[in-house]
Order: structure tokens, then sequence, then C-alpha cells
């Protein structure tokens, strides 16, 4: 049978893609208020904020930090959850006034930021990830089971039944579920079942 198109590595390449671009959005938003933190206070003190110097650079640290997170895959849910709490305040404290096209300063922006944050916490980093979750450290990517890719280019990978715990199939959404035993008896047929 052919290989099907769009399976799950190019949910893997979508799901890069978008952490790619959501991730170096918040972190050109939080170097451009980090580069100009008095600039940055003055116009949050302009728009009501209380405390605008502690708030631009908390703003300057949440947006790089959590960008640089989207993109290496790490804390995926919270990274996006900051995205979302921070395109929340800039939507409620400037945006939401002037209607919803961006051309007129509306929400419009701050709206697809969030709703693709939501969708990307939803879906998860995908398996193309440089920093595996609950390890703190810096790996290459690697496959779904934490093990690092191989750097041998002319290795083989393994079969998806090989790597994958107690030869479960992943159903959409990246759950494990256990297979159930062929309905034949065939020992040939089962050695030849199609993953």
């Amino acid at each position: 049978m052919g290989r099907r198109r769009g399976g799950a590595g190019g949910r893997d390449v979508a799901r890069l893609l978008l952490r790619t671009v959501l991730g170096g959005t918040m972190i050109a938003h939080g170097l451009k208020h980090g580069r100009s933190l008095d600039g940055t206070a003055g116009w949050f003190g302009s728009i009501g904020f209380k405390e605008p110097q502690l708030q631009a650079r908390a703003s300057a640290i949440v947006e790089t930090g959590a960008g640089a997170a989207l993109i290496a895959g790490a804390g995926t849910p919270l990274a996006a959850a900051a995205v979302v709490g921070t395109m929340g305040v800039a939507a409620r404290s400037v945006h939401q006034p002037n209607g919803f096209f961006i051309t007129a300063e509306g929400y419009e922006y701050v709206l697809n930021l969030a709703a693709a944050s939501v969708a990307l916490a939803g879906l998860g980093p995908g398996r193309r990830v440089l920093v595996q979750a609950g390890q703190g450290v810096a790996r290459p990517l690697s496959r779904s089971d934490g093990r690092p890719v191989d750097r041998d280019p002319a290795a083989v990978p393994p079969s998806p039944r090989e790597w994958r715990p107690g030869g479960a199939d992943l159903v959409p959404g990246g759950i494990s579920v256990p297979t159930r035993a062929p309905v034949t008896a065939n020992p040939a047929r089962t050695a030849n079942a199609q993953v």
C-alpha cells in the first residue's frame, strides 16, 4: 500500500511551523519591549497601567520566554497560556475599543495569535522538539518516545511498532491505545500487517 500524504509527519511539520511562527513573533515583541523599556513603560503608563516600569519588564520577559519555549517545544501549554494572557491584556487595554480590523488598531491580530496559541496547546508540540518534557535538557530533534534521532544518516529508523510501548498505535491527538489482536491466525499474514 502507498504511503498516505499528510500523515503524522505532516502534522508534526505543521506543529513545528506553528510553534516557530508564534514563538518568533513573541520573541520579536519581547525584544522590542526589552530594548526600549523606558519607552514601553511610558506607553504602558499612558494607557493606564498602574506599575508601568514593572509591567514593561514583565512584558519583555514573558513574551521572549514564551516565544523561546514555543520554538523549543518545551512547556507548550504553559507557553501558549502566556501568549493568550498577553494577547488578552493587549486586546482589552488597547485594541478592543477600536473594533476588529488591525488597520484601525483593532483586535484582529491579537485574537489570531491567541487562537493559534490555544490550538497549539491542544495539539501539543509534536515530535520535533528541542527540549524533552520533564527532562529540562536540550537534545537533538527526537522521536515521540524521547529517544534522540540517530545522527548516523545511513541508519534506518525503527518501525513504529518497535518504539511504541506495548505495540500501541497512535490515534489522532497522539493518544496511545493498545492494538487488537489480528482476526486471523495466519502467521504470514500477521507478520506482514500494515501499521
